[in-house]
């Protein structure tokens, strides 16, 4: 009896869930609840980091950070406004990851220099992130016509961009170099 071989792209092919976006609108929406749920997330997230950083320029770069997070969030419930929708959330895995790691960082490092240089190196993972995200979105709400989405998406990716060239010049004015 011959047993049809499978090939090797049967077993790494993902097998859609039944509620999986279908066109480039639903992964643009999808997006957005991600973003939106990591934005929320980080809200909730950055006081425990100003709290744990102890140099000054760094927590005070963490409370700019937490007041223009809170302009995110009522920024994207614009975007959701701008194309018709209401806005929800829906877990991000990767920022809640982002966020997880962040956490173990501090448990995992004494107060002070060290410790610094671990949330400024945990702030720009999460800065990345979001930079690549609503970049994505940007350019799938240019693709799909939506005007307003994109320029409210672009006002963020320009402040996260500032945020993260912000964190590289703290850890370049020998933050980092007093964690030796």
């Amino acid at each position: 009896m011959a047993t049809t071989k499978k090939s090797p792209t049967d077993e790494t092919k993902v097998k859609a869930k039944a509620d999986a976006a279908k066109d480039l609108q639903g992964l643009f929406e999808d997006g957005l609840k991600d973003i939106y749920w990591a934005e929320k997330a980080l809200v909730k997230a950055l006081p425990k980091m100003e709290k744990n950083a102890t140099a000054k320029e760094l927590k005070s770069a963490v409370q700019s950070h937490l007041e223009e997070t809170k302009e995110h969030v009522s920024r994207l419930e614009e975007v959701f406004k701008s194309i018709g929708k209401k806005a929800s959330a829906e877990k991000c895995d990767a920022m809640a990851g982002l966020l997880e790691e962040s956490e173990g960082i501090m448990k995992e490092t004494e107060v002070g220099p060290v410790r610094d240089a671990g949330i400024i190196a945990s702030s720009q993972k999460v800065e990345h992130y979001e930079i690549a995200t609503y970049g994505t979105l940007a350019a799938f709400a240019k693709v799909l016509g939506h005007k307003e989405a994109v320029k409210l998406l672009l006002a963020t990716l320009k402040e996260e961009k500032a945020c993260d060239k912000n964190l590289t010049a703290l850890a370049d004015t020998n933050l980092n170099s007093k964690a030796d």
